[in-house]
């Protein structure tokens, strides 16, 4: 396991506020769950498709139609519940959640309320180098997606686009540990991390396959320990839910936002209404939606056709055996075995493609040295060219030949960054292109001493200088490199450099 401090949180200064306050935060994140089929249907879940070209009877509300659960999501579920440490429920069941939805044709969204399919589990969030902070998550729960209604194709008409209806989610509730917008984006990122891995949400937030409600709320210092004692919310302020959030940095604007201005209405004598808020990105603001519904306003009764879902302990069992490395500990992995800094390991396994490609590349090599060249040359170069590490023109087996040039001497630094590049843009296997380009380090001792020499005799006055003050020497090395076109040994050199120059 990750060797790291559990700290609690720095309460969240607020600039401008005349009092302290500190920041209570709790999230609602709805993941869509990775599947070919809905939750209830058997309708396609593709992206992009032609609007109303996945839909099913039962999607659109079609009389007699039933829906019949989809299985595999059960098991997605399950298996994002393991992932985050959590209780699986093996008895759970469905409700009918009553409310005006224009783009959800049967008036309801089936979810679970009372008994939510994934109970408490946590989500470890990393807020520096060897710091973490534990956020615990309250419940899991299946559900299905609304459509999508759209207002800016004609000036006096709506059109609704029933694709995403019945598409199942996960909402996965967190307890109100989060203290400020920073650890909020950070514990999104890090949820979005694990649930990749495990390959139950792509966690596409610009797609609309992740996203996430944000209840904010601020009370005085001393009154969150408080609720931690007692577990009464009370203490913890009016909370304002702000919907629909698909973006790190706007989640960061909009907490920042609303608790500076409940903060004003709180100082200047005034209630904080709980209500439902929109955060306008191109404002910097959040606006009131609605009033904020309890349970009792979306009248919840069980859905008379779904059975309870009852699993097997053993399924269960199954499922927990075929779960992949995580994150933290497929990192603490790679710092235990590739002797990698914090920093290198947490960029490379930032997400599961790096992470593989890594260690395609490091198997049965240094592994530092191969973290140096798939973070700074090839990294670097993607993001210069805008592209993913699946899109790389360069394989990690590639990679891995070039690296393995260098630790055998083959090459130089300098020579390996000229082959990459080639490679890059060119492809082809790294040795064959070495030997094809004469690329290869000049090794032969007598070879790099004639050069050396040289450049000795040529020039008297740099000799007299290195030799009153050594760290010249280098002049010496870097005009040898240059005469051999960068392939002699550079090790080579600088030994011979210091026995000709006596130093």
């Amino acid at each position: 396991m990750l060797d790291l401090t559990y700290t609690a949180p720095t309460p969240k200064t607020i600039a401008g506020a005349k009092e302290d306050w500190e920041l209570v935060i709790g999230l609602e994140v709805h993941a869509q769950v990775t599947s070919k089929a809905k939750l209830f249907s058997g309708a396609s879940t593709k992206f992009g498709a032609e609007p109303n070209s996945n839909v099913a009877f039962v999607d659109s509300a079609m009389p007699g139609m039933l829906p019949v659960i989809n299985e595999y999501c059960v098991e997605q579920a399950v298996r994002t519940g393991l992932g985050l440490k959590a209780d699986i429920n093996l008895y759970s069941a469905f409700d009918r959640k009553n409310y005006f939805y224009p783009d959800l044709p049967q008036g309801y969204q089936i979810s679970q309320l009372y008994h939510p399919i994934v109970g408490e589990g946590e989500i470890l969030v990393e807020m520096g180098e060897g710091i973490a902070r534990k956020v615990r998550v309250e419940r899991i729960h299946l559900e299905q997606d609304a459509g999508k209604s759209i207002h800016d194709m004609d000036p006096n008409m709506s059109f609704v686009d029933l694709n995403r209806t019945g598409v199942a989610l996960m909402e996965i509730v967190s307890r109100p540990d989060i203290r400020g917008p920073e650890e909020a984006a950070a514990y999104v990122s890090k949820l979005r991390q694990i649930l990749r891995y495990l390959g139950t949400c792509d966690g596409n937030m610009q797609n609309g396959s992740m996203r996430a409600d944000v209840n904010v709320s601020v009370c005085r210092p001393g009154d969150y320990e408080r609720y931690q004692e007692t577990q009464d919310f009370g203490h913890l302020g009016t909370r304002c839910e702000i919907k629909n959030m698909n973006s790190l940095r706007f989640i960061q604007a909009a907490i920042d936002y609303e608790a500076r201005r409940q903060i004003a209405i709180l100082e200047d004598g005034g209630s904080v209404v709980q209500e439902t808020r929109l955060y306008d990105p191109d404002k910097n603001e959040t606006r009131s939606m609605r009033s904020k519904e309890e349970a009792h306003d979306y009248r919840y009764f069980p859905d008379p056709d779904l059975l309870p879902l009852e699993i097997e302990q053993a399924w269960v069992d199954e499922i927990e055996a075929s779960l992949p490395e995580l994150p933290d500990a497929k990192k603490a992995r790679f710092i235990a075995d590739f002797g990698l800094s914090d920093y290198d390991a947490s960029v490379l396994t930032a997400d599961v493609e790096s992470a593989h490609f890594f260690e395609v590349v490091a198997k049965g090599r240094d592994g530092k040295l191969a973290a140096n060249w798939v973070i700074n040359e090839l990294f670097g170069r993607l993001k210069k060219d805008d592209l993913l590490i699946t899109d790389s023109p360069v394989s990690a087996e590639q990679l891995g030949g070039i690296i393995a040039l260098i630790t055998k001497g083959d090459i130089s630094g300098k020579i390996a960054k000229e082959l990459f590049e080639i490679v890059y843009t060119e492809g082809g296997d790294p040795s064959d292109i070495v030997e094809a380009r004469g690329m290869k380090q000049v090794t032969d001792t007598g070879a790099i001493e004639a050069a050396v020499d040289q450049i000795i005799a040529d020039n008297p006055a740099q000799v007299e200088k290195a030799q009153q003050n050594p760290k010249l020497a280098g002049w010496f090395v870097g005009q040898v490199m240059k005469a051999t076109g960068g392939k002699a040994n550079p090790a080579t050199v600088n030994a011979l450099v210091k026995d000709k120059l006596g130093l």
